[in-house]
């Protein structure tokens, strides 16, 4: 309505409103409109913890000590603000992380297999008697 948006502005409190202005032309409620506030992003995960495991029971090749690196790094990151800077630190983290566990994943098992053709390989023959491994001759 461009009558009340005339009426828009301020009038001092001692002024008496004009007679030409109707009180039935005014509305008789405020609307507000209030924007959303963005949320702010969830912050990055530093992985950390996982990056600490890593570097105390499966360092290979200094691994998981890059990675607990880059997860200080990305938490630090968290702590100022600069979430794009964590998430990448975080990522670099993680990646490292899962690379190390691989590689001692891989490494268990080819111990375990080393391990057990070595035992194997050196056990006596059993005596079977008169019977052999498949039955009596």
């Amino acid at each position: 309505c461009p009558r009340a948006r005339e009426m828009q502005q301020p009038l001092p409190p001692y002024q008496v409103l004009p007679a030409e202005v109707s009180m039935d032309d005014l509305p008789r409620s405020t609307t507000v409109v209030m924007e959303e506030q963005p949320q702010p992003p969830e912050p990055p995960r530093d992985h950390l913890v996982w990056s600490l495991f890593t570097t105390v029971y499966g360092n290979f090749c200094c691994l998981g000590l890059l990675a607990f690196v880059f997860s200080v790094k990305s938490r630090d990151r968290k702590v100022l603000g600069d979430y794009s800077g964590a998430l990448s630190y975080g990522s670099t983290a993680k990646y490292l992380n899962i690379t190390a566990l691989v590689i001692n994943i891989v490494i268990v098992i080819i111990v375990v297999t080393v391990v057990a053709v070595v035992i194997s390989r050196n056990m006596p023959p059993h005596s079977y008697g008169s019977y052999g491994p498949y039955g009596p001759y």
